[in-house]
């Protein structure tokens, strides 16, 4: 089972509660006490989707450094795997996303988030391909963390663990962006400053439209006299992370990207 550090869990998914045993239910993993049926769930499907912001970092655990893996290159990998459920279903995942113990993921150590893989159970040739969104698992031996649904379709929940050889599945950016920014919840944001005049922060906007030829919003932060200003929004994080980098070596040293869900950037 999933043996996490809670201060990692935390950190990783940008959660600001304390580090107690108060975050979960349950002492102990486990799996729902009625039996489930579970080999109609689908395999998931690949698809291109924007690195998340949160969980993608390089980073030391433990004494041990984790450096995040370039999904343009091939990758696979051999060890055991093992699975996690109750315990963990509806808290946050390392990306931020909430887990689902009946959906297709998985956790890994240092493939991107999210990604997908090919999954077999090298003891009865068992497949299937999962979406890794979640950090783990960091027991010795253990190269990826399977959802309670992933883990039944390969057979492993009756063991705990099973050999298995994950594959990264490549997935090219579609040269249409309409393919794929229409399945993104997300608006990517560049924050530049914030300034208490509003003439001159309509003024830094002007400007900074023509410094970085790219849309500017300002806009009046809530009950407060501070207006934000920020490059965006931004459906393509590469973008983001592109505007980013000029700002920093430019005027704006502490440029930064954030999200917002789009669906409420709209309502505004």
């Amino acid at each position: 089972m999933r043996a996490y550090s809670l201060l990692f869990l935390l950190l990783l998914a940008g959660c600001s509660s304390t580090p107690s045993n108060e975050r979960y239910d349950l002492a102990d993993d486990v799996a729902p006490k009625s039996s489930l049926t579970l080999d109609h769930i689908e395999d998931a499907q690949p698809r291109y989707e924007s690195q998340s912001l949160a969980g993608n970092k390089d980073y030391t655990l433990r004494g041990k450094d984790y450096k995040i893996v370039d999904n343009n290159n091939e990758f696979t990998q051999e060890g055991y795997a093992s699975w996690y459920g109750q315990k963990f279903h509806g808290h946050k995942t390392s990306n931020g996303e909430i887990y689902d113990m009946y959906s297709m993921t998985a956790a890994h150590k240092t493939l991107p988030l999210p990604s997908y893989v090919k999954v077999t159970n090298t003891s009865n040739g068992k497949v299937v391909i999962v979406r890794v969104n979640d950090r783990g698992p960091f027991h010795e031996g253990r190269v990826i963390d399977l959802s309670m649904a992933a883990a039944a379709k390969l057979d492993v929940i009756k063991n705990g663990t099973a050999p298995v050889k994950i594959e990264l599945i490549r997935v090219a950016k579609p040269e249409s962006p309409d393919e794929w920014q229409s399945a993104n919840p997300h608006f990517y944001f560049v924050q530049l400053a914030a300034v208490t005049d509003e003439n001159k922060a309509k003024q830094m906007a002007q400007q900074l439209e023509q410094d970085f030829a790219t849309q500017v919003d300002l806009k009046k932060a809530d009950a407060a006299e501070v207006y934000r200003l920020r490059l965006g929004p931004y459906l393509d994080r590469d973008e983001a992370i592109t505007q980013r980098d000029k700002a920093k070596t430019s005027l704006y040293p502490g440029a930064f990207i954030i999200t917002s869900q789009r669906e409420l950037e709209q309502k505004q």
